[in-house]
């Protein structure tokens, strides 16, 4: 008899437990996905208010949090996007640099979408009062022309996937206050994206050495900026592999037509009213990004 007791007393405990535990589960999810909620409508109206906020790590657990709450903050902003009609037409990745990653204490690139009305034509002026506090980075942008749905990508995938590559400038504005960012911040803000501008000359992937390949930025005069497609971790498909992975596990694949910005060349700069910068890549020709006057 006693002994059933204790096996019964047992059993009620353990269920108990258990209950709890999940109780706790249920609850701290629910936190979870309100404190998601609110992350991205705070960046949301960040963006559309033209005006900075301060950081938003804390809100999501600090610097150490786990960085698949920054991207569900993000996938928030990017079904809400779709649901408002912009149309998703590739991916910019970030972090590219071993320096940077160093400094932010992560090892591997992070990645934002890139919507239809973020893009402007070479040389086509960006309107004044759009961004907040805008730099330029000069990449290599690649159009793939097949999807990219395997669970592990190759160069050879990569490859044969790419339709041609262009040069690019990628426009960041970071959403969080004198660019005060971790990783963090910036996943959960689009990876700091904002716009993008695409050169108008197609160049097919042999005829380019995209190692090697110097690129130098210049504001009129000034070079402000200089690099190489090893500066984009090591080789630009690198970068474009780890992002087809990435997008696979995250379940939204590379598609035929998307664009791929594969990461900054050299460092960026500071984007200023009636700035225009024109980047210059061997082999890839030239691209102008133009700020207009206020």
């Amino acid at each position: 008899m006693l002994h059933q007791c204790m096996l019964r007393l047992f059993a009620q405990t353990a269920f108990t437990l258990v209950d709890v535990q999940f109780l706790q589960f249920k609850e701290t999810l629910m936190s979870n996905s309100a404190v998601v909620e609110s992350v991205a409508q705070a960046l949301r109206d960040a963006e559309v208010n033209q005006a900075a906020i301060a950081p938003i790590r804390p809100q999501l657990g600090g610097e150490t949090a786990d960085v698949d709450i920054a991207y569900a903050v993000q996938e928030v902003n990017t079904k809400r996007a779709l649901a408002e009609g912009r149309r998703l037409v590739g991916r910019k990745i970030g972090l590219t640099s071993k320096v940077v990653q160093a400094q932010l204490g992560v090892d591997q690139p992070d990645f934002g979408m890139l919507f239809a009305d973020m893009a402007y034509g070479d040389g086509e002026a960006i309107p004044a009062g759009l961004l907040i506090q805008p730099k330029v980075e000069a990449e290599i942008a690649l159009v793939i022309k097949s999807d990219l749905t395997k669970e592990k990508h190759t160069y050879a995938d990569i490859i044969s996937a790419t339709d041609y590559a262009l040069p690019a400038v990628e426009v960041v504005d970071s959403r969080i206050e004198n660019w005060k960012i971790s990783l963090i911040d910036t996943v959960a803000d689009n990876a700091s994206s904002a716009a993008f501008v695409l050169g108008s000359k197609p160049v097919k992937l042999d005829d380019l050495d995209l190692v090697n390949c110097k690129m130098i930025m210049t504001r009129g005069e000034e070079v402000v900026s200089q690099g190489v497609g090893k500066a984009c971790l090591a080789n630009p498909l690198n970068a474009a592999v780890w992002l087809a992975d990435e997008m696979v596990r995250r379940g939204r694949p590379l598609l035929a037509g998307d664009i791929i910005l594969t990461g900054a060349l050299g460092p960026m700069v500071v984007a200023n009213p009636g700035d225009e910068f024109k980047v210059e890549i061997e082999g890839f020709g030239s691209v102008t990004a133009a700020f207009a006057a206020e």
